[in-house]
């Protein structure tokens, strides 16, 4: 890794002039076509929903904003980007307000129950807070309040980043005690990204450890809980980022998905989760697990703050880890039709996951109601595609993990220098663990001459993308022939049922990874819990698009945001009654 990185604007498919963002309005619900934003300076991942909503950075900087000193706290449940800063710029709302805030949610609702906090779900999705926050809050407000200019779009977003996400002021432990004093020199490229435009890092949040599968558990921050009902997993890897954000312990939050860790966390915790397109974002300071599917992604309560961060994230990276395309590759094309979904088909059910199926169904129905074309369409061999290959994950994690460590310096931290390393200072961890991680270690080795490991790279890739592109461009795959006009996106459930203790993830969400096209999650609804508690459970759904179009991702996304309320906030963690500040 290195400290100072080349950098570029990406070409005109992110400029708000280019023929995709003049179209991509078209691309929404006719029914909340008025609600989509276009023109100015805005790129096309940001969001004017309503009209005569101020832009995120004032038009006319150096007027002095006045912060009011009777005023009441500021609501953090459920709150949104556009919401803080509206506040902000009425004075109703400082940066330290926040911050403060948030870290007092984390302490009353993330540890276990305490003398001070006796009702405390334990959430456990949290494994460190930013010592520095509060002071990078303060220089914020010093700047706006006097200027009345904002940072950046993302002045004062408080960020959850995963725990295997670089941070020069805070260690990246991946979740394991083996890398208890793993720290990094710096900030992975993205998360440099999110504070130069103003955003701060508030905290690492809880994954499995090396983001190894999706029971959200590690040896650092022990078992993360869903925020709706804690006996239910938290799906993974990107566990304590999904429960934390749902459970309105910061504005928005950063995981990691190398076959699911961003969507399925986002799946149980009702949220909207983005796995973008194979190295949008660059890869620069991330424990890796298979850096040939590895990519981070946000997980949000409201589309447009993932859109919001994405922005920030998004750039093209020239440090050698980035493993980012080369310039020609950013070029992608757009679906100029009218909105259309496809619905792949439903498998058949148990009775038991029937509410399931009509929580999907009646969702398909308001998309239809909403203006929407919905129709059923399979995608070539799928069941090929979904089972007959693997993740590259246990053959890729042991030499790239070692690539990883030897970054840097380990004379400063002492932080394990290679995955062998990492195996011995595991010697002490529970049996399971240092086993699961052994068996990353053989599967690595000798991978070059492995002929599975072969067989999911470049064969993978010849059989797969050209059958999710036919499907989405609506062709006869075995004679090119056009069924009708192409989809914008497919959309499928990511979940097989409704979550428990382990959750029943299926292989659909393989789809995104294995053709690097990007996907993002999205709650189709909560219906009222099986169980005696008075709690909800989401229903998500997943769409993916071609490579390069989450522009179109999120306006279909936003749209549909606009036209439902699906999303229910956490009952395990309340609005905190805290006092106004004039109190402070």
């Amino acid at each position: 890794m290195t400290s100072t990185l080349a950098r570029r604007k990406l070409p005109g498919f992110f400029s708000s002039s280019s023929r995709a963002t003049r179209f991509a309005c078209t691309l929404m619900f006719s029914a909340v076509l008025a609600a989509c934003g276009g023109g100015g300076d805005n790129s096309v991942f940001s969001f004017t929903p309503v009209a005569g909503t101020p832009p995120t950075t004032p038009e006319t900087p150096g007027d002095a904003v006045v912060l009011q000193p009777d005023r009441a706290p500021f609501p953090l449940v459920e709150a949104t980007v556009e919401g803080f800063h509206a506040a902000m710029r009425k004075g109703q709302v400082s940066c330290r307000d926040v911050v403060q805030g948030y870290l007092d949610r984390i302490a009353a609702f993330d540890a276990d129950a305490s003398d001070a906090y006796p009702d405390s779900p334990g959430l456990h999705s949290v494994i460190a807070v930013n010592p520095a926050a509060l002071a990078r809050a303060d220089e914020l407000d010093r700047q706006f309040f006097k200027t009345g200019r904002m940072a950046g779009p993302m002045h004062c977003v408080t960020v959850l980043a995963k725990d295997n996400i670089d941070t020069h002021d805070m260690k990246t432990t991946a979740g394991s005690l083996a890398l208890a004093n793993n720290q990094p020199p710096d900030d992975a490229y993205i998360l440099r990204k999110i504070r130069e435009a103003g955003g701060i890092v508030i905290g690492k949040a809880n994954l499995d450890e090396f983001a190894f599968g999706f029971t959200g558990s590690s040896s650092v921050g022990g078992k993360t809980r869903n925020a709706y009902i804690p006996a239910n997993s938290a799906g993974g890897s990107s566990s304590g980022t999904g429960t934390s954000i749902a459970a309105s312990l910061a504005m928005l939050g950063l995981g990691t998905d190398t076959g699911g860790s961003v969507r399925v966390p986002s799946a149980v915790e009702g949220l909207y989760g983005l796995r973008p397109t194979l190295r949008l974002v660059s890869q620069d300071g991330i424990v890796p697990l298979a850096h040939g599917q590895d990519t981070a992604g946000p997980l949000c309560r409201q589309v447009q703050d993932c859109a919001l961060v994405l922005d920030a994230m998004a750039g093209y990276d020239a440090a050698p880890g980035s493993g980012q395309r080369t310039a020609k590759a950013w070029d992608a094309p757009l679906v100029a039709n009218a909105a259309a979904y496809a619905a792949m088909t439903a498998q058949p059910a148990s009775v038991a996951n029937q509410r399931f199926l009509d929580t999907l169904n009646a969702a398909l129905d308001r998309m239809k109601a909403a203006g929407a074309t919905i129709e059923d369409v399979q995608i070539p061999d799928r069941a090929t595609i979904l089972t007959g290959y693997a993740s590259l994950s246990s053959y890729e994690f042991r030499d790239n993990l070692t690539e990883y460590l030897g970054s840097w310096s380990s004379t400063a931290d002492g932080h394990p220098r290679t995955t062998e390393d990492v195996a011995i200072a595991m010697a002490t961890l529970e049996p399971t663990r240092v086993a699961n991680f052994r068996s990353y270690i053989t599967s690595g080795t000798n991978k070059e001459s492995n002929p599975t490991y072969q067989n999911n790279l470049k064969p993978r890739d010849a059989f797969v993308i050209p059958r999710v592109t036919a499907a989405l461009d609506n062709l006869d795959f075995a004679t090119g022939a056009s069924l009708g006009a192409p989809y914008d996106v497919l959309v499928y459930p990511v979940l097989q049922g409704f979550n428990s203790t382990s959750v029943n993830s299926g292989s659909n969400n393989r789809l995104s990874p294995f053709s690097g096209f990007p996907a993002l999650a999205f709650p189709a609804g909560f219906v009222k819990a099986t169980d005696a508690s008075s709690s909800v459970e989401p229903v998500t759904f997943e769409m993916i698009g071609r490579a390069f179009a989450e522009p179109t991702l999120f306006r279909l996304a936003y749209g549909w945001q606009a036209s439902t309320t699906a999303r229910v906030p956490s009952p395990l963690a309340p609005e905190l009654k805290r006092p106004d500040a004039a109190a402070l």
